[in-house]
């Protein structure tokens, strides 16, 4: 089989090459997958370098996500032949992932591919989208409608963000989609983005406890100031879905005051190791609420060979939309 091995040097230096490789080098699994296709997420940028932290163990198989066809199975849930997709789980982190044309993994990280998404699709969508449908369903949960008013979207040109700007706007939402990336604007609209927001009008921390009451919702992946910011401006009793740390692990300049004086919520959203029923309930409402269309707009096809130079790319954030690795290519 073919895979995009990361090595790690004496030196502590990193490389990434694509080689041929046993298959009987596969990690443990009740679960043989025939993978199609991969993508590429901010964790897989770290992998495909020094491994941020994110991997223990050299060489590795990068990819976070996968999804493929059952090509042998140990437990009956699954059969050969089956569609399968995989999100989370640390897979491609401290257990080789999708970067290969064979995975090996345990049955209870894979969920059944839904009716109306290809393979193709489904990683078009991958770990980010389903992050981006997770924290949807959870401001649905917590009260979000469309006639609540504008929901912000921070690092809306993302994988994240490029999701749930579509999936928002197919809802009904109006979208404010945030971006320091002029060049993107046509592209938000085209996702549905009733308005484009421009980063600096929120990238400064303010020393105000509370500002004007704005959105009603808001899918934040960047954190850092732009959050802190942010929640002074929510309406009352309105959440913010905290997705990612783009700006920084902190919330700079956050107070207290939106908590208490308009009972704002922040709700972390967490996709790695979401339990089995609630991935069904997501990847249900994706195949339902993102347009095929607006998800064909995003994607940008790529090859194995092409991962290192990509990997890098997104940790500087010029990867727009959302990247799909054709492994056989």
């Amino acid at each position: 089989m073919r895979a995009l091995v990361v090595e790690k040097a004496e030196d502590g230096s990193t490389s990434a090459s694509v080689q041929e490789l046993a298959e009987d080098r596969l990690p443990e699994g009740e679960v043989t997958v025939a993978v199609e296709y991969s993508t590429l997420n901010y964790k897989d940028g770290l992998c495909l370098g020094s491994g941020g932290g994110l991997v223990r163990t050299w060489p590795h198989v990068p990819g976070i996500d996968l999804a493929g066809t059952v090509e042998a199975s140990d437990d009956p849930r699954y059969r050969p032949g089956d569609r399968v997709v995989l999100t989370g789980w640390r897979v491609g982190e401290t257990h080789w992932g999708g970067y290969a044309q064979k995975a090996r993994v345990k049955a209870d990280w894979l969920v059944p591919l839904p009716e109306g998404l290809t393979t193709r699709s489904a990683m078009a969508v991958g770990t980010a989208g389903f992050t981006a449908m997770l924290a949807v369903m959870a401001l649905e949960e917590h009260g979000l409608r469309p006639e609540n008013g504008e929901v912000l979207v921070t690092g809306a040109a993302g994988g994240v963000g490029s999701v749930a700007t579509a999936v928002l706007a197919h809802l009904g939402y109006r979208v404010a989609a945030v971006t320091g990336r002029p060049e993107t604007a046509d592209y938000l609209r085209g996702l549905g983005a009733a308005r484009i927001v421009p980063r600096e009008d929120l990238a400064e921390a303010s020393r105000k406890p509370l500002e004007s009451e704005t959105w009603a919702g808001c899918i934040d992946s960047v954190a850092g100031a732009m959050l802190g910011r942010v929640l002074k401006q929510m309406k009352y009793r309105a959440s913010v879905a905290a997705v990612g740390l783009a700006g920084g692990a902190a919330i700079e300049g956050a107070l207290i005051t939106p908590f208490i004086l308009r009972g704002v919520n922040l709700l972390g959203i967490d996709s790695v190791m979401r339990p089995y029923e609630d991935r069904v309930r997501a990847w249900g409402r994706i195949a339902r609420d993102l347009p095929m269309d607006r998800l064909e707009a995003m994607i940008q096809p790529a090859t194995l060979a092409d991962l290192p130079r990509l990997g890098a790319a997104i940790l500087k954030g010029q990867v727009r939309g959302r990247v799909v690795v054709d492994v056989n290519a």
